[in-house]
């Protein structure tokens, strides 16, 4: 499977994606993930910035709001379609763009920094995506990304529950199974027995690397590792969102950031 093949899928899923993230069943990404991701992220007020895997927006703006200059690209079209009606509501300045990451339809050096939120691991052809996203940042430049944690979300994974439905542990396994093109179904999880669940559960290609391979592809693309993290709700997020209880045994999600060299040889 190739990322054209992969961005059909999640065409497919876009429509339905769309409404419940808006509707705030995504409380993954609401409640942890991307409080966490902007908390890492450096400051980038008046600094431009490309979003690969933008998704229908929600996290491009967010971005945007902190001073950026924003591109969002998703190859997906819906998800660009519902991206675009958004900013036309409530205009941020953003660009949005079909396009794959893997073929970037920009100069090098176009952009000050780039962020992908959940999107790299989607992608198969890896080191394409992170050559490309190298090229168009500028010296100096840096990517930031967050991805499923190739440690405890390996191709099989269950969480171990007592009695009174508290995870205590995390069963992972196939760590270093090539797991390239499986298609897993499931949707949010907050959605179960809510008004909206009769949307039809997402399609998602899965393309599990475990961690050394991540990072050898990093430094083989010419970035300088600089920070990473490993979010975990707090007590009090998990008593309003009790679906997050599992992420404290375990992390759920990688963060990283790397930098493009100032003087690249």
């Amino acid at each position: 499977m190739d990322h054209v093949s992969a961005g059909k899928f999640w065409d497919g899923n876009a429509d339905a994606w769309t409404k419940l993230a808006r509707a705030g069943y995504d409380v993954f990404r609401d409640r942890l993930n991307t409080p966490a991701f902007l908390a890492l992220l450096p400051p980038v007020d008046g600094q431009t910035g490309l979003d690969l895997g933008c998704g229908e927006g929600h996290n491009t703006r967010l971005v945007a709001r902190r001073g950026a200059t924003m591109t969002g690209i998703d190859i997906a079209e819906t998800f660009v379609r519902h991206a675009r009606s958004e900013e036309n509501r409530a205009p941020l300045g953003i660009t949005y763009a079909v396009a794959s990451a893997v073929e970037l339809p920009f100069p090098a050096g176009a952009f000050d920094f780039a962020t992908a939120f959940m999107s790299l691991m989607d992608i198969p052809e890896t080191p394409r995506v992170l050559a490309e996203a190298f090229r168009v940042l500028r010296p100096g430049g840096f990517l930031q990304f967050s991805i499923l944690h190739p440690c405890f979300n390996p191709p099989h994974r269950h969480n171990r529950r007592d009695e009174d439905g508290i995870t205590y542990a995390i069963e992972v396994g196939d760590y270093f199974i090539d797991a390239q093109g499986r298609i897993d179904e499931w949707t949010f999880s907050a959605v179960a027995g809510s008004a909206h669940g009769r949307l039809p559960k997402f399609r998602v290609p899965r393309f599990h690397r475990p961690v050394a391979e991540w990072l050898n592809l990093l430094v083989e693309a010419g970035f300088r590792l600089e920070r990473f993290g490993e979010p975990s709700p707090s007590d009090e997020v998990v008593r309003a969102c009790p679906e997050l209880q599992g992420a404290q045994v375990a992390a759920y999600f990688l963060h990283v950031r790397v930098r493009k060299p100032a003087a690249v040889r």
